[in-house]
């Protein structure tokens, strides 16, 4: 009998240490590994993980421990950092991996070795409760942020994990809402992000997803696990299922899944003694279990687990806040800035009128299973306000949620800046008389607050709670109003065209209030873009009305149908039908002004595999430092049916005041994000059309300049297109 086996294989190649353990493994110890324990109102496992597999200590394979948080560590108290939503408003992935760092390094010090929280799933639908949790609506920005992400978490020697696989976009029947999609429109959209965030970060875990996908559960779904993930990626790490979301054990277990969590398949049956009848019987194939259990420990080796188990530990909390100030910072996106009111003078604004959202203790987080215990505690909890579409079994994490604010306070921070003005709050509650603060006040500030959560969508994108009222009044007592919105992601903004200032704050993280007051006050010069974009109105959306059951406590799917816009998702989608939106993605405002210069795009190969470069020289012309998002989208020929264009290239730029910089960006078509390829869906294959391609250059997707076309002729003779 081999002992401890694992430690002295951590140095060799990953599948063949996972081998020789497989080799020295029972029957038992293998279906040990395969599905897992969770807490769910009982007891906590090792190091008070909420979710774990337990390890075989006798051939040295540690107990795998599992933390969400896509915003930080949720296993006890951690750095509450912005939302995913804002990292990838920085449009910033040397940030984006610095907040993944962060989280890397606070899920190990709380003894977790592995984290969940690469949610990857693409903005289709707006009003989602997990949007904040989301990198966006284009594959390739969404898909390039939770790489970094994940890279950064997995610099802590941690298993990174990307879910939830696939089209999980809405959260309303999410346990029996079946995604309607042809092939092509899931190639390009969602399964384009989770391509370009798999590849990018070598991620070593896919968590399937609760929903179905045209007919069958995520879970046991073989077109979807075995067929693009394993087989088209050639993904070599294992897929494990959401909480609870299995619907059988031998099918799943056939159909690619290759670990239940938690054990026991919430549908009936258990799954350990199901796969071991399974085995026994013949009807599943023991060399099938010893592939589950190989891609298992071979995500452990790759990912350094088995080297460094988990081990409970501290971590920097002030470097950590940091990292939490300046994701917000680069992330917070200032939509409207009438009139030059911002940034504030300190030394000229003689009073301020702050007014509502809880500004006077905290800035809002989002709930459910992302929500983190901050640092120091919540500075305010609130019973949830669970909308309607959140009933049944779609809204039990909602009802379990609590709505949290971390404790930084937007208020005192202003006080801090402005210390030559009178500053005062009021709560907003009565509207009469934060309108009459205002109308006596110079500036008036409002912070407006959305809440969502994991089991929830919103009914709509206006602001609830009659705040649409207080901005409107507040605004007619003084049009020099700012607005502050905390948000998980878009709102409609029917009070926009009467206030001078919008800042989207997104979910602005334990240290927020810092980080706006700077942005207000010109300490920072806000340089975030949107990922999403915002509509006007829901009817402008693909579905005007989230689709859920007629009966909101039934078990029957239904169908959401994304072939409604198939792979025209955000932008996409408004472009092709020539809507106006609120704000484009990619929209951004700055305290300083840019300028574009001498913008050529030259193709190159393009009689073999095509591609382009494109150059510029983009200065800063205005008088502050500043930073601009220099965004490359193309147009595809006329015959391939896409939107009018898509992103493929970005790259953000910092310049003094007055400096230039000459910037020049490659795309091949050999990049990951496939950015010259339509998915052939008869031919099984990315492929690029003959014709004639676009190349615009802009600072977002309604602002482009142009920069060259090219002709692509189609592949030589022998050659590949």
């Amino acid at each position: 009998m081999v002992l401890a086996l694992a430690p002295f294989l951590a140095a060799t190649d990953p599948d063949q240490a996972a081998d020789a353990l497989v080799a020295q493994m029972t029957l038992d110890e293998k279906i040990q590994l395969v599905h897992g324990g969770y807490t769910f109102g009982g007891p906590a496992g090792p190091n008070d993980a909420e979710e774990w597999v337990s390890g075989i200590p006798r051939l040295g394979i540690p107990d795998i421990l599992y933390s969400d948080g896509p915003n930080g560590v949720v296993v006890g108290p951690g750095t509450a950092l912005p939302s995913s939503m804002a990292s990838a408003a920085s449009w910033d992935l040397n940030e984006a991996r610095k907040f993944g760092q962060a989280i890397g390094a606070e899920v190990r010090a709380a003894g977790m070795d592995s984290w969940l929280g690469g949610n990857v799933n693409l903005v289709r639908e707006p009003r989602d409760g997990r949007t904040f949790e989301t990198a966006g609506e284009d594959p390739l920005l969404a898909g390039s942020i939770k790489a970094a992400h994940l890279a950064g978490v997995q610099d802590a020697n941690l298993i990174g994990t990307l879910k939830h696989y696939a089209l999980n976009d809405q959260e309303t029947g999410r346990l029996m809402a079946n995604s309607a999609i042809g092939e092509r429109g899931a190639r390009e959209s969602d399964l384009l992000a989770f391509e370009i965030a798999l590849k990018e970060s070598n991620a070593q875990s896919v968590m399937c997803s609760y929903n179905l996908i045209n007919g069958t559960y995520t879970c046991q779904n073989d077109d979807y696990l075995n067929g693009v993930l394993k087989g088209d990626w050639r993904f070599p790490g294992y897929v494990q299922s959401d909480a609870f979301a299995s619907h059988s054990s031998a099918m799943s277990a056939m159909a690619g899944l290759d670990q239940e969590e938690p054990g026991g398949f919430y549908f009936g049956g258990a799954w350990d003694v199901s796969l071991e009848s399974a085995i026994q019987s013949g009807a599943m194939p023991e060399a099938r279990l010893d592939n589950m259990v190989h891609r298992i420990l071979r995500a452990m080796f790759a990912a350094g687990v088995m080297e460094n188990p988990p081990a409970m530990g501290t971590f920097d909390a002030d470097s950590d806040a940091a990292v939490a100030q300046e994701v917000e910072e680069q992330g917070a996106v200032l939509l409207k800035n009438a009139n030059g009111l911002l940034p504030l003078d300190a030394g000229k604004v003689a009073s301020i009128a702050v007014i509502g959202g809880h500004a006077d203790v905290g800035v809002l987080s989002g709930g459910g299973s992302a929500q983190v215990t901050p640092v120091g505690g919540a500075a305010l909890t609130l019973a949830p306000e669970c909308p309607a579409t959140s009933v049944g079994t779609s809204g039990e994490a909602c009802h379990n949620a609590s709505e949290v604010y971390d404790p930084s306070s937007p208020l005192e921070a202003i006080r801090a800046l402005a210390t030559g003005a009178n500053v005062q709050y009021a709560d907003g509650t009565d509207i009469g008389a934060a309108a009459a603060m205002a109308g006596a006040s110079s500036v008036a500030v409002v912070f407006v607050t959305v809440w969502t959560s994991e089991g929830m969508d919103l009914d709509d994108l206006s602001l609830p709670n009659g705040q649409d009222a207080l901005v409107s009044a507040v605004a007619e007592a003084n049009p020099h109003t700012v607005v502050v919105v905390e948000s998980g992601g878009p709102v409609t903004m029917a009070w926009l065209d009467s206030v001078d200032g919008v800042l989207e704050a997104w979910y602005p993280g334990q240290k927020g209030g810092e980080a706006i007051a700077n942005i207000l006050f010109g300490a920072v010069n806000p340089s975030g873009r949107l990922p999403v974009t915002f509509p006007k109105s829901v009817a402008d959306l693909p579905r005007p009305v989230v689709p859920g059951p007629s009966d909101p406590t039934a078990t029957t799917p239904f169908d959401v149908d994304y072939n409604v816009e198939g792979f025209d998702v955000g932008y996409k989608w408004f472009d092709a039908r020539g809507i106006e939106p609120l704000f484009p993605f990619g929209f951004g405002l700055s305290y300083t002004t840019f300028a574009l210069a001498n913008v050529q795009a030259t193709a190159a190969g393009a009689d073999v595999v095509p591609g382009f470069t494109v150059s510029f020289d983009v200065q800063n012309t205005g008088t502050r430092a500043g930073a601009e998002v220099e965004q490359v989208y193309l147009g595809l020929p006329a015959g391939v049916g896409d939107a009018p264009r898509r992103l493929v290239a970005l790259e953000k730029v910092a310049l003094d005041a007055g400096a230039s910089q000459h910037v020049s960006i490659s795309v091949s078509a050999s990049d990951v994000s496939h950015p010259l390829s339509y998915w052939n869906a008869r031919a099984k294959n990315w492929e690029i059309a003959r014709g004639e391609y676009v190349v615009y250059v802009g600072d977002s997707s309604r602002n482009l300049t142009e920069a060259g076309r090219f002709y692509y002729p189609g592949p030589r003779r022998g050659g590949r297109g």
